[in-house]
């Protein structure tokens, strides 16, 4: 009798618990059911107040590391120097590059052979003043950079646009919501949830041009090339879940 008890008590118990779980399967499918999605974009336009450049060196092959060295730290020092000239603060000076490798030349007849040695040196530079892009590129190069880009454009402070961006994003959601209700015969109800892109996109001017510019400098002096700015794409997205009924 015992046992027969304990049998009808865990029948009991498991189909009062499947009654529950169909029960919140149902309801989750028909919430599911009564929701509707749409996704907005929004983008706004800025010109760039931040440029962000490579300056670098190679110094060419030399008989001893000692002598690349020397020269590659020469050149550089009179590099910041010049950069220093120009009211670029230390802090947007970063050495993000420093290599000193051997040159090996092979021949059939003596096979892998020592050469000499070279330093290639890269400075990543940010420049807050876009009038003096043109004269960074001359003044450096004069100073013995040879290998100048990866030069792109960005906006330093980037909150307000984003919000305005985002309005925009809001707006256009709302406006494809409706749209799409009165086509499908669907009327909408509150907003239930808002969801942004974790990381809006800006697309900041880019090129990755290298310019070997030569080994050394001390020439004459050069003309400051002119450097298009142009301006920054930002763009946020926004995805709006309507109740429907």
């Amino acid at each position: 009798m015992q046992k027969t008890h304990t049998f009808l008590a865990t029948l009991v118990i498991l189909v009062v618990g499947a009654i529950v779980i169909v029960s919140l399967i149902t309801t989750n499918k028909i919430n599911n059911q009564d929701r509707f999605s749409v996704v907005g974009s929004g983008t706004v336009y800025a010109k760039a107040d931040i440029a962000n450049i490579n300056v670098g060196l190679k110094t060419g092959a030399k008989k001893t590391a000692a002598e690349a060295t020397k020269d590659s730290t020469a050149k550089m020092n009179s590099i910041i120097a010049e950069l220093k000239k120009l009211k670029i603060d230390d802090k947007d000076i970063k050495t993000s590059d420093y290599n000193l490798n051997p040159i090996y030349n092979w021949t059939n007849n003596k096979g892998q052979e020592l050469i000499g040695y070279e330093v290639t040196q890269t400075l990543t530079l940010k420049i807050r003043d876009l009038n003096i892009i043109g004269d960074v590129i001359a003044k450096t190069t004069e100073q013995g950079a040879n290998q100048i880009g990866n030069i792109n454009f960005t906006i330093d402070d980037e909150y307000a646009l984003k919000n305005q961006a985002r309005e925009l994003a809001i707006q256009k959601a709302k406006e494809k919501a409706q749209m799409i209700a009165d086509q499908a015969g669907m009327t909408l109800g509150a907003v239930k949830t808002v969801t942004e892109n974790a990381n809006p996109i800006v697309y900041p001017m880019y090129s990755n041009t290298k310019m070997e510019l030569g080994m050394g400098g001390g020439g004459d002096a050069l003309t400051s090339p002119t450097v298009q700015t142009g301006q920054n794409e930002i763009k946020v997205d926004v995805t709006l879940v309507y109740e429907v009924k």
